[in-house]
């Protein structure tokens, strides 16, 4: 994501509404009678978030049905959810905001439901046994309602004149899914959309088919096979014109340079607003270029299909990393913006924070990304930007992995100086060492979820020496050192 400005209170007032929300979940109690499970917990602790997400289960694949109508904004969906029980289960809850909840099943038998705030509680009729695999199936409908910050920062379902665009960090997937809304939980989706004719119907992923029905409306389906955490699903409906790649050789390789892994690479679809197609083309057509020299930096992209989506200016704020096709608002849409956001594919989509006090592993290593892909292909030095941070008060209200509350994850030192600890690895251990842990951290931890222990761990190792000195000041250290 780029860097939201929010104010404490603003910020706060997301946190303080998320909180007191989940306060009011319920969840069921053990049975009596010799009932063998026990209740999934409502909310797995995170320290910012304490009530999103939910216990008990892991998250396999979510199968979403919808159709949509712009004039109304009414949204009509079932979620199909395959996952396995990490325990003997009498109940287990869905994280929900908003939206009526019509049937619903567990392994196709009809299950009690109880709403309490933002937490959906299921009871099937019999326990589900630690270890075996289910499906819940929850059809829902209504106007989907944003989550909105005081400073204006929306994320959720967000309407426009057209159509709408869902975004969801780092609780917004909640008011359009039923599902277990943490970072933690990753999970394949295939996600089907209909909409009126004439609109186009945009998600994660590859589109697998679509087709047009006798009145004219039009259903795209589309698949995401990696694994991916809830928030950063996406869905836009509205006039959209997209353009699709798949050049020969690796992606996107520009003339004269050498092909950076030697295979095909990901297709490539970007997608802009119809009447801001023209300004945006020159730019979204340099996304294949991009993925192929992030792939000289951070290895092979870890995804199949890469892309861009542009919407006009006031439908969001900030531009987010969505899985495989990041959305930007148009004044948002810049070179450097594009670099950040692609490289989030590495780092945050692909490794995902274990909680959101973990977001500096996003967001920190996509500045860096910045920097170092300047460095590269523009000519501008790491250090020089190292040093232009390291003057910035700003950047020293917090150390970057222990953001004072959740008001405070997308402020400067979350992201400029999570950079610096970067920068000032790679000065302590040499650069080819720094490339060793960078490439090696993505490979041992692709498609999974880690922690800033994780991380100083596995840098440690490759290393080869205790780093504990360098944590200390740049990582967790209050206030700024005395020199660069």
């Amino acid at each position: 994501m780029t860097q939201r400005h929010r104010t404490g209170a603003a910020a706060g007032g997301l946190a303080a509404a998320l909180t007191a929300l989940a306060l009011l979940a319920g969840g069921c109690t053990e049975a009596a009678g010799g009932v063998r499970g026990t209740p999934g917990a409502a909310g797995l602790r995170d320290p910012y978030f304490p009530k999103l997400g939910n216990g008990g289960y892991d998250v396999r694949h979510y199968a979403l049905t919808l159709a949509y109508d712009p004039a109304s904004g009414r949204l009509s969906g079932t979620a199909d959810i395959t996952a396995r029980a990490t325990q003997d289960l009498s109940a287990f809850n869905l994280d929900l905001a908003g939206l009526t909840v019509g049937t619903t099943t567990v392994d196709g038998v009809p299950a009690a439901a109880n709403r309490a705030g933002n937490e959906l509680t299921l009871r099937p009729r019999e326990d589900i046994r630690k270890g075996a695999e289910f499906r819940a199936v929850v059809a829902y409908a209504g106007v989907p309602e944003p989550l909105t910050d005081p400073d204006g920062a929306r994320e959720g379902w967000l309407r426009t004149a057209d159509g709408a665009v869902a975004v969801g960090e780092p609780a917004g997937s909640m008011t359009w899914f039923p599902g277990n809304h943490h970072p933690s939980d990753k999970a394949a989706y295939d996600i089907t959309i209909t909409v009126p004719a004439g609109l186009e119907a945009l998600a994660n992923g590859a589109r697998t088919a679509r087709r047009t029905a006798p009145d004219g409306r039009v259903t795209s389906v589309w698949h995401t096979p990696e694994p991916m955490a809830s928030y950063l699903a996406t869905v836009t409906i509205g006039h959209y014109e997209t353009t699709t790649e798949r050049p020969p050789g690796a992606v996107g390789t520009p003339p004269g340079e050498e092909t950076p892994t030697g295979s095909p690479g990901p297709s490539v679809l970007t997608a802009a607003e119809r009447s801001l197609a023209a300004r945006t083309a020159a730019l979204r057509a340099e996304v294949p270029g991009i993925v192929a020299r992030q792939e000289r930096l951070f290895g092979p992209y870890p995804f199949a299909v890469a892309g861009a989506t542009v919407v006009a200016d006031g439908t969001l704020g900030y531009a987010l990393e969505t899985q495989t096709r990041p959305v930007f608002p148009l004044a948002s849409f810049d070179r450097t913006t594009l670099v950040h956001e692609l490289a989030h594919q590495w780092f945050g989509n692909s490794v995902t924070p274990a909680s959101w006090r973990d977001l500096w592993l996003n967001e920190g290593f996509a500045t860096y990304a910045e920097w170092l892909y300047g460095e590269k292909y523009e000519h501008v030095p790491a250090r020089k930007r190292f040093e232009t941070a390291f003057a910035q008060e700003a950047n020293w209200a917090f150390p970057p992995a222990e953001p004072p509350t959740a008001d405070n994850l997308f402020d400067a030192p979350v992201y400029q100086r999570g950079a610096m600890v970067l920068h000032r690895l790679r000065e302590t251990v040499g650069d080819r060492t720094f490339d060793e842990i960078l490439r090696g951290w993505l490979a041992k931890y692709r498609h999974a979820s880690a922690t800033t222990a994780d991380f100083t761990g596995y840098a440690e190792d490759v290393a080869g020496r205790d780093l504990g000195a360098l944590w200390a000041v740049w990582l967790y250290g209050d206030g700024r050192p005395s020199a660069p």
